[in-house]
C-alpha cells in the first residue's frame, strides 16, 4: 500500500489528513484511495498483457457504487454473485455484457434478470442449475451463455473458510466430471451455449504454487473444450492475496516489523502467463480483494480504556457489525494511530462496543499506548470491510469516503437510525 503515510505526524490517505476527515465525517469511517484502486487494475493489465486477458472485478469485496463506477469508466468487467450485484453494476455505468454470474444458488427470478439484461456468462456449480437456466432460457426464447466452475481438488493453503477449491467445498464440479457434463451440454441442453470454463481456488493465495497446480490439471481440459465446443474463454479466478501484517510501507515509524514476502500481482503472472499463453483463450481474472483491500482504511475512536487482572483493553467505536473478519475468520488488520506515536507500546485487546464476545478487532496486540478520544486507523479495510457490515446491536452502518489527490468525497452518508428501519412495519391496530 502506498498511499496511506504519516506526513507531518499525522497519517494521510494519499493528500489528505485522516484526522481531518474524521473531525467531519466522525467515526467509524472507511476511508478509500482512487489512486490505489486505479493504480492496482493497471497493473494487472500490464502484468497479464502477453495474454488476451480481461480483468473482472469480484463486486462482492466492496460494492460502493462509487468504486464500481471507476472500475466501470476504465472498462473493468465484473465477477458478480448475485441479481442485486448486477443490479448495483448497471446502476454504476457497468456493462452487463461483461458480467460473469458465479454463485451456487442463483434464484429463478435472478436467473431471468441476468438473460433480460445480457451478461456475458453464467458461470455455473451444478448439473441442476445448467438443467435449470436451459428450462429458464427455453420460455424466454433465449440461449443461455455458460462456463462450468471447475473443482480441481487444490488446496490452496488459506483459511478453511475462504478455500474454494478442494472436494469438500461447496462450490463448482468435481474436475472427473467436467467432460461428460460439458457433452451433456452440447446435446441435452438446447439453449444453453457453452462459452468458457471457470475455475477458482480460494482467497488470500500468498503464493503462486497452489495456482499453478490448478492450472496444470484443468488446461488439458479446457483445451479438448476448445476443440470439441468451441468455447472461448478460461475464467482461472481471483484469489491474489493482500499484506495485512506490515502494510504501511511509507512513513513508518521505528516499531513497524517488515512482512514476509508475499505474491505480488508481477510474480503472479509471470508464473502463470508461460502455461496459458500456448492455449489461444481469453483469460478473465476476478481479483476482489487485491483490487481494493489495501486501498481503504477504517476511521475507529478510541472510547475508553480499561483494565484487568489479566488484560488491557482499549475499547473503540467499531465493532464486528462495522468490520467482521477478525470475528469470522481470524483475519489480521494493522491498526495505527492516526496521530503519530513515538514513544513506547503498549499489549492491548482491541474490542468494540458489539454484545458479543467475540467483537474485538485485535488480541494481544503491541500497539501504542492511546487514550480514549484519540483515531485509529484499522488497515487494509477496503475488502470484506463494509461489504460484510450489519446492523447488529441497531447500530447504523458506517460512513464512507473516497480521497482523491488533495480532495475527498463522502461516497456514502452515515446510516440515521430512521434509514436503518425503514423497511420495518409496526402491527396493525385491531
Amino acid at each position: 500500500m502506498h498511499s496511506f503515510a504519516y506526513k507531518d505526524g499525522s497519517l494521510h490517505c494519499e493528500n489528505v489528513d485522516l484526522a481531518d476527515i474524521a473531525r467531519r465525517v466522525g467515526t467509524p469511517a472507511f476511508v478509500y484511495s482512487r489512486k490505489d484502486i486505479t493504480e492496482t487494475l493497471a497493473a494487472f493489465r500490464r502484468a497479464l498483457a502477453p495474454l488476451d486477458a480481461h480483468v473482472a472485478y469480484a463486486v462482492k469485496a466492496c460494492s460502493n457504487r462509487a468504486i464500481l463506477q471507476l472500475m466501470a469508466r476504465q472498462g473493468a468487467g465484473f465477477d458478480i454473485v448475485s441479481g442485486g450485484e448486477l443490479w448495483r453494476v448497471i446502476q454504476a455505468g457497468g456493462d452487463p455484457a461483461l458480467c460473469t454470474y458465479a454463485g451456487v444458488g442463483k434464484t429463478e427470478a435472478e436467473i431471468r434478470y441476468a438473460l433480460e439484461q445480457g451478461i456475458h456468462c453464467f458461470n455455473c456449480e451444478s448439473e441442476e442449475e445448467l438443467r435449470a437456466i436451459d428450462r429458464i432460457a427455453g420460455q424466454m426464447g433465449r440461449k443461455a451463455p455458460v462456463a462450468v466452475r471447475v473443482n480441481p481438488n487444490v488446496d490452496a493453503h488459506t483459511h478453511k473458510y475462504i478455500t474454494t477449491g478442494t472436494s469438500e467445498n461447496k462450490f463448482g464440479v468435481d474436475i472427473a466430471r467436467i467432460p461428460q457434463l460439458y457433452r451433456a451440454i452440447y446435446t441435452t441442453m438446447p439453449n444453453l451455449q457453452p462459452r468458457g470454463i471457470q475455475m477458482h481456488i480460494g482467497s488470500q493465495l500468498t503464493e503462486v504454487q497452489p495456482y499453478l497446480m490448478a492450472i496444470e490439471k484443468v488446461a488439458p481440459i479446457a483445451m479438448e473444450l476448445k476443440e470439441l465446443y468451441g468455447i472461448e474463454f478460461w475464467s482461472i479466478g481471483g484469489g491474489v492475496g493482500i499484506v495485512y501484517d506490515g502494510c504501511l510501507e511509507s512513513g513508518a515509524p521505528e516499531w513497524w516489523r517488515e512482512h514476509p514476502e508475499q505474491m505480488t500481482i508481477e510474480s503472479f503472472a509471470a508464473a502463470i502467463v508461460p502455461l496459458l499463453q500456448p492455449l489461444g483463450l481469453r483469460i478473465i481474472v476476478e481479483p476482489g480483494r487485491r483490487m481494493v483491500g489495501n486501498a481503504a482504511v477504517m476511521l475507529t475512536t478510541c472510547l475508553y480504556e480499561k483494565r484487568g487482572e489479566a488484560k488491557l483493553f482499549k475499547i473503540v467505536d467499531a465493532g464486528m457489525n462495522d468490520i467482521i473478519r477478525p470475528a469470522l475468520y481470524e483475519g489480521y488488520h494493522e491498526i495505527w494511530p492516526v496521530k503519530e506515536h513515538r514513544g513506547g507500546t503498549v499489549t492491548a485487546d482491541i474490542v468494540g462496543p458489539v454484545c458479543e464476545s467475540a467483537d474485538f478487532q485485535a488480541q494481544d496486540r503491541q500497539i501504542p499506548d492511546v487514550k480514549p478520544g484519540e483515531v485509529l486507523a484499522e488497515m487494509s479495510a477496503g475488502a470484506y470491510g463494509f461489504s460484510m457490515a450489519s446492523t447488529y446491536n441497531s447500530r447504523p452502518l458506517a460512513a464512507e469516503v473516497l480521497v482523491d489527490g488533495d480532495r475527498w468525497q463522502i461516497i456514502r452518508h452515515r446510516q440515521s437510525l430512521q434509514e436503518m428501519v425503514q423497511g420495518e412495519r409496526g402491527l396493525e391496530e385491531g
